[in-house]
């Protein structure tokens, strides 16, 4: 049914948005004889909205993608059209429609169906869109291909499948994060339903925080990040939880060798909202407690989402996020560590052409550590509440416009140690809160300048006030770390007193202007060369090392000693279908730089540190690389090959704190550098009942510091060590297999099963997690230890849905 929409006056409770807001609403710069049609278009059969969902007039080139909400605005010349909707995996919808008035449609489309002989895994958008559009270095994966990769201990794991795409790698095996373009693990802005993730992992690393049962899509920018988003200086990860079935109530999950998972959504309020409940577990522990293992881990993790439509133009959603990790080493060491996230949402279409959405969001992660021989516990977490608030004008068919506001609370607790015994050595130790405000502004177009020359531009202004509320070190000379002349090494400066901020005052502000751009210009019907540039600020850092009794991450703000990281990023690319969109090729190179890149001294201790900036030295880093992503996206065997060849650098001089800095002040190779990584992702559909997935994976070994020399002190055989990252670990590869079995279905039966039995490390590889070096005591000879972490893994896991 059409029917048309009320004008509102729009109204922005965030005053830096008011003027924008005014000003938009106001325009009329649409010709007379032309109209809008908007709405939003949804899933049949559980009335999800679908983001990225193409709506075009056919025979023109008028036609727009739909936002993360499913909303969709358009503008034409008056006339009659024939409407085209398509979405990835979902049959073609057409309707007629004579636009003689501005109007509301809604649609719903269908999924394809599940008995076709061949299956098609493409883009999201229609190829045609991502050819036009001018967005770079944006890699989507749909949920339904994510499930047919095989995963370790048969999981299904978004994070590692995205790493199978070019431009992303992890940091090796049993690591948590990942990494994008030569990135740090910090410098990935990750969004659950917008709020901040700080940390991605459970079990360190062997499972993702996403549990998939509960998410609708995901999108990776790479590099070209919008203008909307901005804290961080090398990708933006942006996943979305499902809203939940408003049609009819439905359970699914799965039953694993370590974990196992259930999800429930349905309608609410009369079929005006749905919810959504996921939640996974793992049990191993327990198997492990049988077995009389004195070492055991578990996580847990809980996915909540529901909604309300107040009418056709005002909806509301409220969604969560609770995980937690528990770790036991025998008597010697329990750890636990964990998010929660929380985020309340307002939408409101003010008029067929304004989109609004407010979001007042609350993320935390926190972790405890406990040392039993030593008898102490450390306690710390960081904070964020987030208010936000980002609009969308469709102009017409060649402009449309995004801009907002928002502003971030943080509080950072660095930690506290507490004795665990009455008969413990260790005093009580508080460190200071630290906290800060982020708040940032922006205006971005999205610019169709020809027929085949578009563009996407805008600017963000970012400004960071480190807040007061806890005394500043102030060092002779104003130097936090010296260099040793005498002994060569760089040591602490030296304290000369204290500067008391209190909780009115600011320690230190900043702020940065952030442009982006990209640019695409279609050669022809099947291929387009696209340009882009990037400016972002981040504020915060993540501050990890693995000198300590165990790595531990300190998150750190931007301040009087710590500048913050500006990165600079520049790509180019061309992309290509070929017989009839059957396969496509993606060609990009980048060149990114980051200033302010810290690195560590040597001897770093980050444990129990008031004065963090008296461990670490400022520099500067680099990554550039070429990425080439080859697709088969139909018939019964698809996939896609991945390659990248790639270089990240780190240069750390000694600054004011005097000597040549890390390396001689020379360019070194940074952890997460890889100089080739190639990825080969594939599945076969043999039948209805069983199909086949297969990874092979190759990278360069992981940088790392090897000694070249020794020598006696005291009796006692002591290392020197080569320059920093300057060897490697062995070349990393593994291949990774799954079957999926299907059994028969009757039409008329709600429950629905299939076993899925995966292969981790075919081949048992020993991949080296890591090289240690020390002397044999019974012999006294220098040997290397080689750690590996996984060998062969098979898994089985039957997954339900009813």
């Amino acid at each position: 049914m059409i029917k048309q929409l009320k004008e509102s006056v729009p109204i922005a409770p965030i005053g830096n948005v008011c003027f924008f807001l005014f000003l938009f609403s106001s325009l009329n710069l649409i010709a007379q004889e032309s109209y809008t049609l908007s709405g939003k278009i949804t899933d049949n059969a559980n009335g999800e909205s679908l983001f990225g969902a193409s709506v075009f007039l056919e025979g023109t080139s008028i036609g727009v993608i739909t936002n993360e909400y499913g909303f969709y605005s358009l503008t034409a010349p008056k006339g009659e059209y024939r409407l085209l909707i398509s979405y990835m995996g979902y049959t073609n919808k057409y309707q007629e429609v004579v636009l003689d008035q501005n109007q509301k449609l809604d649609f719903e489309i269908s999924e394809e169906s599940t008995e076709l002989d061949e299956v098609v895994v493409t883009a999201e958008e229609s190829e045609m869109a991502v050819l036009r559009k001018p967005e770079m270095s944006v890699a989507k994966m749909n949920i339904s291909t994510v499930k047919q990769m095989p995963v370790v201990l048969g999981e299904v794991d978004i994070l590692k499948s995205l790493q199978m795409l070019p431009g992303v790698t992890n940091n090796g095996e049993g690591s948590g994060g990942f990494h994008v373009r030569g990135g740090a693990q910090d410098q990935n802005l990750i969004l659950l339903d917008e709020a901040i993730i700080y940390n991605t992992s459970h079990l360190f690393g062997f499972f993702s925080v996403f549990n998939a049962d509960a998410i609708r899509d995901m999108k990776l920018y790479k590099g070209g990040i919008p203008a909307k988003f901005g804290g961080r200086v090398s990708s933006v990860l942006d996943v979305r939880q499902k809203d939940g079935n408003n049609k009819n109530f439905e359970l699914n999950g799965g039953v694993g060798l370590i974990s196992s998972r259930l999800a429930a959504e349905g309608p609410l309020f009369k079929d005006k909202g749905s919810f959504l409940v996921a939640g996974r577990s793992s049990y191993a522990h327990l198997f492990l407690k049988l077995a009389g293992e004195e070492n055991t881990a578990s996580f847990y993790d809980l996915n909540l989402k529901t909604n309300y439509a107040i009418d056709d133009n005002n909806k509301l959603y409220l969604s969560g996020y609770f995980g937690r990790d528990v770790l036991k080493f025998g008597e010697i060491f329990n750890s636990s560590y964990g998010n929660v996230s929380g985020n309340l949402r307002w939408n409101h279409i003010f008029n067929e052409r304004l989109f609004s959405n407010m979001s007042a969001i609350v993320s935390r992660y926190d972790y405890d550590l406990g040392f039993t021989t030593e008898e102490f516990e450390w306690l710390a977490s960081i904070n964020n509440y987030n208010l936000k608030y980002d609009l969308k004008y469709y102009f017409s068919d060649k402009f449309k416009l995004d801009f907002g506001a928002s502003g971030i609370f943080y509080e950072f607790d660095p930690g506290q140690v507490n004795p665990s015994s009455d008969t413990s050595s260790i005093n009580p130790l508080k460190l200071d809160i630290k906290k800060a405000v982020e708040s940032g502004v922006y205006v971005n177009a999205e610019h169709k300048l020809t027929d085949k020359f578009s563009a996407q531009y805008g600017l963000r202004y970012s400004n960071f006030v480190r807040l007061g509320g806890q005394p500043m070190t102030n060092y002779l000379s104003d130097r936090p770390v010296v260099y040793n002349n005498n002994l060569g090494i760089y040591e602490r400066g030296m304290p000369i007193g204290e500067t008391d901020y209190d909780n009115s005052s600011s320690i230190k502000t900043f702020g940065n202007f952030e442009p982006r751009a990209s640019l695409a210009y279609q050669l022809n019907d099947a291929s387009s060369v696209k340009a882009g540039f990037s400016r972002v600020a981040q504020y915060v850092h993540l501050l990890s090392n693995t000198t300590s009794v165990t790595p531990v991450d300190v998150w750190a703000p931007s301040g009087k000693y710590i500048d913050p990281q500006l990165s600079n990023q520049y790509s180019l690319g061309y992309f290509k279908n070929f017989m009839d969109r059957k396969y496509s090729m993606e060609i990009e190179t980048y060149y990114k730089t980051v200033d302010n890149r810290i690195d560590y001294i040597d001897g770093s201790d980050l444990i129990g540190q008031e004065t963090i900036e008296t461990e670490i030295l400022n520099g500067e880093s680099r990554a550039y690389g070429l990425e080439l992503l080859l697709r088969k996206n139909e018939g019964k065997l698809t996939g896609w090959i991945a390659y990248t060849l790639s270089k990240s650098e780190q240069r750390t001089p000694g600054g004011n704190a005097g000597g040549l800095g890390i390396n001689n002040g020379d360019w070194y190779n940074t952890p997460y550098d890889r100089t080739h990584d190639i990825s080969i992702a594939g599945s076969y559909r043999l039948n209805d009942k069983w199909s086949f997935g297969g990874n092979l994976v190759f990278q360069t070994g992981r940088p790392v510091t090897y000694p070249n020399g020794q020598y006696e002190y005291e009796g006692i055989s002591v290392a020197s060590y080569a320059d920093r990252n300057s060897d490697r670990l062995p070349a990393y590869h593994r291949l990774d297999l799954s079957l999926n079995y299907k059994p028969n279905k009757k039409p008329n039966k709600r429950w629905k099963g299939e076993w899925v039995l995966s292969v981790y490390n075919a081949y048992n590889r020993k991949n080296a997690a890591s090289i240690s070096f020390g002397q044999n005591r019974e012999t006294g000879a220098n040997e290397a230890t080689r750690t590996a972490i996984f060998g062969i893994v098979p898994s089985i896991t039957y997954n339900f849905k009813f």
